[in-house]
């Protein structure tokens, strides 16, 4: 199983962090092990001294595809949930600054908190325009709708299963809107797609 992020996803995340808009999916990969185990805290990394959050709708791949159609994407997803990117910034920083690839800062363990629960395509009104947030200790720091990505999910299903092979339980997070900030130790995160809270975690 692999997790596949998507990055640059929101013209307004993008322009936050000074970021130009891509022209194509932008996706790098998380381990297995950047998934926390269940019902455990997220551990602030001693490596770190600015964790931050990023909330991201999630897809979960239900069948097996390579060199996927458009057309045809919607096939290979049925369930959406939603889950956390967690990332060292300051690593990213310096890591982005000399030309290397991202690994350090966004796929060490417990990097990937995902929601338990994920929910039917078939019980959602539309997933052009799914509404999604995420809450730190009780306030709103993230407000997001699949409407404002720039690519879509069928899009994005095809564009990486032209590099690589999709399998069956493989997630992909389909990249952050605006607002993302910084983690501190004993803070408690919950997140919703619409009313419904499918992930809460502490960080210790």
């Amino acid at each position: 199983m692999k997790i596949i992020c998507i990055g640059r996803n929101y013209a307004e995340h993008a322009k936050e962090l000074g970021n130009p808009l891509p022209k194509e999916p932008i996706f790098f990969l998380k381990p297995e092990t950047a998934l926390p185990l269940k019902r455990n805290p997220i551990f602030y990394p001693d490596f770190t001294k600015d964790l931050q959050y990023e909330v991201e709708l999630v897809l979960r791949i239900c069948k097996l595809g390579k060199h996927i159609e458009e057309h045809f994407a919607h096939k290979y997803y049925r369930e959406i949930g939603i889950g956390v990117d967690l990332t060292a910034r300051d690593v990213q920083k310096e890591l982005k600054e000399k030309g290397l690839p991202w690994e350090k800062s966004k796929s060490f363990d417990g990097s990937a908190p995902v929601a338990e629960k994920f929910l039917p395509i078939n019980d959602l009104d539309s997933t052009d325009k799914i509404e999604f947030r995420l809450e730190k200790n009780g306030k709103v720091v993230q407000r997001g709708n699949s409407a404002d990505m720039i690519f879509s999910f069928d899009q994005i299903v095809a564009h990486v299963s032209q590099f690589m092979t999709l399998k069956v339980g493989d997630l992909i997070f389909t990249g952050t809107p605006e607002g993302v900030g910084p983690t501190s130790i004993d803070d408690h995160f919950e997140a919703f797609i619409g009313n419904q809270k499918l992930l809460q975690f502490n960080v210790k």
